[in-house]
C-alpha cells in the first residue's frame, strides 16, 4: 500500500502550502492553488483524495512523491 492513500484534502492543501503554493479560491468543492512560475493546481475538497489524482497533480507541479511526503507532517 502506498503512502499517498487515505490523505484528506486538508492535509494535501496544507502540505502544498508548505511547498510554496497559495490558496487562491474555492469553486464548488474544489480548491484552486497557485504558485508563481508553476501550473495551477485544483484539489477536490473531499475526505479522501485518490492516489492517482494526487500523483497527477504532483507531477504537473514538478514535486516528487518523496518531497511531498517529507513535508507532509
Amino acid at each position: 500500500m502506498s503512502e499517498l492513500t487515505n490523505l484528506s484534502a486538508k492535509e494535501v492543501i496544507k502540505t502544498l502550502e508548505r511547498l510554496g503554493y497559495k490558496k487562491v479560491r474555492m469553486k464548488g468543492s474544489h480548491v484552486i492553488l497557485k504558485k508563481e512560475y508553476s501550473p495551477t493546481l485544483v484539489i477536490p475538497y473531499h475526505k479522501e483524495i485518490s492516489e492517482h489524482l494526487l500523483k497527477t497533480q504532483l507531477k504537473r507541479a514538478g514535486i516528487s512523491v518523496e518531497k511531498f511526503l517529507s513535508n507532509l507532517k
